[in-house]
């Protein structure tokens, strides 16, 4: 037999089974194990899956009366039974009106609680009816692994409820919030995310929360395989605390950092965060902390940040990054150098200042 001949015989061969299977078998009643887990996903989650629209009220150059101008919209996911609802704080930042439309359609005005810019979270309360709230499931994003199946709904472009599937294309990555600080390990998906993505709820395979859709990075602004999702366990402890306190709860030292550490540290030859005052009657000032002074000369640093509980301090983002992991109340050994000699001071962290 000819090589043609037997290729052809062959491929007849194998395409049998499959036009059997065409002719025989129902589609409605036939999935892959990937076909099932995908769609009873959907079914579970999107009841928890809310669009969001936000307006700002503007005056017009040729009227004194203020108007409702659409300002843009995206995806949020409900939290509790209580009507909690988590989004990107992109997502209603500035809007003086939020309105929330749930699954089955019915839209409710929703009053702002709370939101951290440097995560870029934000929640959001409507008042309905406990029985129209079905709470997402969250899971812990500390089991993820580059592969991982992963899974994206949300409302882009305005269509509402729509489902892309991916995997988890890389860990630990790190995206500039709306506050310009540094929000990390981030979890990068190739799951298609695009405008109206943000806010959105990242899946794991058995539904459970993994991460908030956030951002994508792509020149053209649409979806390019390669977006971006805050991790489940920053939300777990970022939420709580915005319900409670309607911001983040991050003990402070009672220093004021210098602005822009790297580029100064760089320009003074000195490695760290420089204090640029120390507050009055602070544990740092009674302890003898210093921060910058002039004199005849010009600037005198005083003390810079070195490291905190034995962890490298080189910029603000390392300072503060230190710090959401403590509580008010713990006491952290705080290097710094002074004078090119090495400090250790025992300060007790104090609660962020009330606005």
């Amino acid at each position: 037999m000819k090589p043609l001949q037997s290729l052809l015989v062959s491929l007849a061969l194998f395409a049998q089974p499959i036009a059997s299977l065409t002719q025989t078998q129902d589609y409605s009643e036939f999935s892959t194990i990937d076909e099932t887990n995908n769609i009873q996903i959907f079914k579970q989650v999107s009841p928890s899956v809310v669009n969001i629209t936000n307006s700002r009220l503007v005056r017009s150059f040729y009227s004194l009366n203020p108007q409702q101008v659409p300002q843009g919209s995206g995806t949020g996911f409900i939290w509790s039974e209580d009507g909690y609802i988590v989004t990107n704080y992109h997502v209603v930042q500035q809007a003086n009106r939020v309105e929330v439309t749930l699954q089955d359609g019915t839209i409710y005005d929703a009053s702002f609680v709370g939101a951290e810019p440097d995560k870029d979270l934000a929640v959001i309360k409507i008042d309905a009816p406990t029985a129209t709230l079905v709470p997402i499931i969250p899971g812990n994003s500390a089991l993820l692994e580059v592969g991982r199946k992963v899974i994206a709904i949300g409302n882009p472009f305005g269509l509402d409820t729509t489902m892309t599937v991916g995997i988890v294309s890389a860990l630990g990555r790190e995206i500039d919030s709306v506050g310009q600080r540094k929000i990390r390990d981030v979890i990068q998906t190739d799951a298609a995310i695009n405008p109206g993505n943000s806010g959105g709820p990242l899946l794991n395979s058995l539904g459970q929360l993994v991460g908030v859709n956030t951002a994508i990075y792509s020149p053209s602004g649409a979806s390019s395989g390669i977006g971006f999702a805050i991790p489940v366990n920053t939300v777990k402890k970022v939420v709580p605390e915005l319900i409670t306190f309607g911001r983040v709860q991050t003990p402070v030292l009672g220093i004021t950092p210098i602005p822009q550490a790297e580029y100064y540290s760089r320009l003074w030859g000195v490695q760290g965060v420089a204090v640029l005052d120390v507050q009055a009657g602070s544990i740092p000032e009674q302890l003898g902390m210093r921060g910058i002074a002039r004199n005849n000369r010009g600037i005198v640093l005083g003390d810079v940040i070195t490291a905190i509980d034995g962890v490298q301090i080189n910029n603000e983002d390392d300072l503060i990054s230190v710090l959401e992991e403590k509580a008010a109340g713990d006491v952290v050994t705080v290097t710094t150098t002074r004078d090119n000699r090495p400090v250790n001071y025992q300060v007790e962290l104090q609660p962020p200042p009330r606005r």
